[in-house]
């Protein structure tokens, strides 16, 4: 090989080494990437930045100091209000916790929850937006929801001749994702420490939102159950398991007595007094409804360890939802 031929051979290796070592350099950067979601994975809500803290004075201008005509709702934990807070560009609800729990709960660390509370963001979860605190004050502010109404006042309300199987499915499922977000999705992971009727919100199309998520530490634990077992992802599922024998008989809950009415109904499958008289069982649906208060026994009548999880739930109610046509 003579001189020339060398240089033409030196300079091919150059050439091919320069090459391979921009591709492993490319591949590097490539794989530094975010890497791309599974199809699945696209489709778990995305979490949101931490809720605003707003000043009080700003919370007392947008309610109008409070004005009882702007009152929307009130519960256990305090008394709602509709709000315009004008960084936030269209209706908000304003909830004022009764000053009784916040004088119990002086140093409950209220703002560090809701910051954490505000991440989530799930068609069946109630989104929070911020919170204001000031002394003997706690206010918490959330979406507003047209036209809303709770799950206990759609039961026994006067509408309640078309809360028909479909929507009750529907209904039932809606909130049983949303507490399987809670549980299983969004970080940190959220129990919801009193899952009632009541604290489950419904739109004017019955898309259900969990509401109050969270705020049980302000509350004192009355409840027999929870009392016993403390706030945690089981009696979540008890709670749930009162709300769908709610759901089914029509009745209410009673603090819990629902649960020793109702069971012995269901393990006698004497299914004609267990459900709801004014509504009208075809069929086709009766299966379904069974399938129902059989989810609804596992979870009120099995011991904390062997109750089901909330996604187990969701999955059978899912489900049901679909086998009766509401999706």
């Amino acid at each position: 090989m003579d001189k020339s031929e060398k240089i033409a051979y030196v300079s091919v290796l150059s050439l091919l080494s320069l090459s391979l070592l921009l591709l492993i350099i490319f591949l590097f950067l490539l794989c530094r990437k975010k890497p791309i979601r599974t199809s699945s994975e696209s489709l778990l809500p995305e979490t949101k930045p931490a809720g605003l803290s707003y000043p009080l004075t700003e919370i007392d201008s947008a309610t109008d100091g409070f004005n009882p005509r702007r009152i929307i709702g009130s519960g256990r934990l305090g008394t709602v209000y509709a709000a315009v807070i004008p960084t936030h560009k269209s209706l908000v609800a304003v909830k004022r916790i009764h000053p009784g729990l916040v004088l119990s709960k002086p140093g409950s660390g209220f703002s560090t929850v809701m910051k954490t509370l505000s991440s989530s963001l799930h068609p069946n979860v109630v989104s929070i937006i911020g919170f204001s605190e000031a002394p003997g004050e706690r206010i918490v502010v959330t979406e507003f929801i047209g036209e809303a109404k709770s799950l206990t006042d759609q039961l026994h309300g006067d509408s309640n001749l078309e809360f028909d199987w479909r929507r009750r499915f529907k209904v039932a499922a809606g909130a049983a994702r949303g507490l399987e977000y809670l549980h299983d999705v969004v970080n940190p992971r959220i129990v919801h420490g009193r899952v009632t009727s009541s604290n489950i919100l419904l739109d004017d199309a019955f898309m259900a939102k969990v509401s109050d998520y969270g705020f049980a530490f302000l509350i004192p634990r009355e409840d027999s159950e929870i009392s016993q077992e403390g706030y945690c992802r089981e009696s979540d599922v008890y709670g749930f398991g009162v709300v769908l024998l709610e759901i089914l008989s029509g009745r209410r809950s009673e603090n819990g007595l629902i649960v020793k009415w109702a069971m012995p109904l269901i393990k006698e499958k004497r299914f004609g007094e267990l459900l709801d008289p004014r509504v009208v069982v075809g069929g086709e649906v009766k299966c379904l409804v069974i399938r129902l208060a059989k989810v609804a026994l596992a979870c009120v009548g099995n011991s904390r360890r062997s109750r089901p999880t909330v996604s187990q739930v969701a999955a059978i109610l899912n489900c049901l939802e679909r086998e009766c046509g509401v999706v």
